[in-house]
């Protein structure tokens, strides 16, 4: 069997990094490391290629060699998706999806051609599709009913798939699942709410194997909730402390975590030693009211300003996702998440209306109450909400457009990186000295000159960076990196502020036309 994987297209977003990637001659954040653990699930007799279509596109020879075509997605990969879809069929290649997006909402993959559905998690349902190939079955479905996997059978990922060269970072996990019952997360519909760990040595295992490829860059943790078992994964990080010490920490890592994180100093520090540097944290909104309705308790336990600087002062920056247009919110929402954001001192925070994804608690509830647009809606960070808000669409938007405007602003954004990093902890593990690249060297100096030359933020950016190295010297270099995304967001902030005005206007275009209850197609709501 010829297995062609491929990973559809993302739309640009906060994530897509694409002008700071383009700095350092990278094409994509993270690889698809569902579709090469997939490869690693099935028969090791077949043979496989990858194409990661934010990398390249499908050549000629690969769809002519392919007997199949297996494909993953996430839902904001649905256009890309669908159109790879019907190209294959066009081909007369038999078809299987899988992942995130299919799971949620299996339909639309069957209805755009697919003959193999592979649902829910692959350890339990690769080896049904794999046996109905056997059986010469062209079609099926295939789904776990409700069963979770052991993940400590899981395999090492495929990375020799993968084009090394294209990415800024390799991923990967340890984890499956999320203790918490936050309503409008589809994680724990698609993980279910008891963390599954994999083993600390099946952990060490794939990261020998990307030492053995030659990988020597950052790796993403991709859990959804990495400290969502502690007590597995502090002893991951008592071993992984080891492993790195005597590969001289190869690896910096990233991840992403509970706000409850700040409450166990034992685990940050573990975290420090291990070379973890940056987290992700859901504060999704500073307004308790709002984190209760939606049922995101842990972030109403302690502080959320003295929980984001505990994590800072350990050692790790912080990164934050933030929700407007949360149900009973009031007026200025965006504005009280901006002086959060100044308050804290995150440096960078992934910012968008509230979306109802399929089959979480929050789409069950608006679909109950008849407040669910069109199902055929894109979900995207530049998208309008899904559903019919407790206030004005319109209001949510321009607060929405207008916060991440303010969030980006150069100035205000050179002034947060600079708090964060002379109050950020200083690093706990000594990587040996390595010489730049020409390439890294190129990209610093597209940074100087645009940031200390070219924008009035010249002076702030020479004063804050000979100030960091003269307080915080050990951070320097983390510190420039990070002054370096803002390259990216004022590229994207444009593309917020264009393409949220524009769903607006249309908006506001087909209101004034007729009750919101007519609206169609992408305004139907379902009753």
């Amino acid at each position: 069997m010829r297995v062609l994987l491929v990973y559809p297209l993302f739309p640009k977003t906060f994530w897509s990094y694409e002008k700071i990637l383009e700095l350092v001659d990278r094409k994509v954040l993270l690889p698809p490391l569902g579709l090469i653990t997939v490869a690693a699930i099935l028969p090791q007799t077949w043979d496989f290629k990858l194409v990661d279509r934010n990398v390249r596109s499908v050549t000629e020879a690969e769809w002519e060699w392919a007997d199949l075509v297996i494909l993953s997605a996430m839902i904001v990969q649905k256009v890309d998706l669908i159109s790879l879809i019907r190209e294959a069929k066009r081909r007369g290649k038999r078809v299987a999806v899988g992942g995130p997006y299919p799971t949620s909402v299996p339909e639309e993959a069957e209805a755009a051609g697919a003959d193999y559905l592979i649902l829910d998690e692959g350890e339990i349902t690769l080896p049904m599709f794999v046996d109905a190939i056997a059986r010469g079955q062209t079609q099926g479905i295939f789904r776990s009913d409700g069963e979770k996997p052991d993940v400590t059978t899981t395999p090492i990922p495929r990375y020799d798939l993968l084009e090394f060269d294209a990415y800024d970072s390799m991923s990967v996990q340890f984890s499956r699942g999320c203790p918490f019952q936050c309503e409008f997360c589809d994680i724990i519909v698609l993980y279910g709410r008891k963390p599954r760990t994999k083993t600390p040595q099946q952990l060490l295992a794939e990261l020998d194997y990307l030492y053995e490829l030659g990988w020597r860059r950052g790796v993403f943790m991709v859990d959804d909730n990495f400290i969502g078992n502690k007590r597995n994964v502090k002893l991951l990080l008592k071993e992984l402390k080891v492993w790195q010490r005597e590969h001289q920490y190869p690896f910096r890592f990233n991840t992403e975590a509970s706000i409850d994180l700040a409450q166990d100093p034992e685990l940050m520090d573990l975290m420090v030693e291990c070379y973890f540097d940056a987290v992700f944290l859901g504060i999704e909104t500073p307004d308790e009211a709002s984190l209760s309705l939606t049922r995101k308790f842990q972030n109403t336990r302690s502080s959320l300003i003295e929980s984001v600087q505990s994590i800072t002062k350990a050692g790790i920056r912080p990164i934050a996702g933030f929700i407007i247009g949360f149900d009973g919110e009031q007026a200025g929402a965006g504005d009280r998440i901006v002086r959060f954001a100044e308050a804290t001192a995150i440096p960078t925070t992934t910012f968008a209306m509230l979306q109802a994804l399929p089959s979480t608690a929050l789409w069950h509830r608006l679909e109950k109450e008849g407040r669910l647009y069109s199902k055929d809606s894109e979900l995207n960070q530049t998208s309008l909400m899904n559903f019919v808000p407790t206030r004005p669409l319109e209001d949510i938007a321009r607060e929405y457009v207008e916060a991440f405007w303010q969030l980006y602003d150069p100035e205000q954004y050179l002034d947060r990186v600079y708090r964060c990093f002379l109050m950020l902890g200083a690093p706990k593990c000594k990587a040996p000295a390595k010489l730049p690249s020409l390439i890294d060297l190129r990209a610093l100096a597209i940074v100087c000159w645009r940031q200390g030359v070219v924008r009035k933020t010249r002076w702030k950016f020479w004063h804050h960076l000979f100030s960091m190295i003269k307080n915080n010297p050990a951070v320097w270099e983390h510190y420039l990196t990070v002054c370096a995304h803002n390259e990216h967001f004022l590229h994207y902030r444009q593309i917020v502020r264009e393409q949220i005005e524009a769903q607006v206007e249309a908006y506001l275009a087909q209101v004034a036309k007729q009750p919101v209850q007519a609206l169609s197609p992408q305004f139907t709501t379902i009753s």
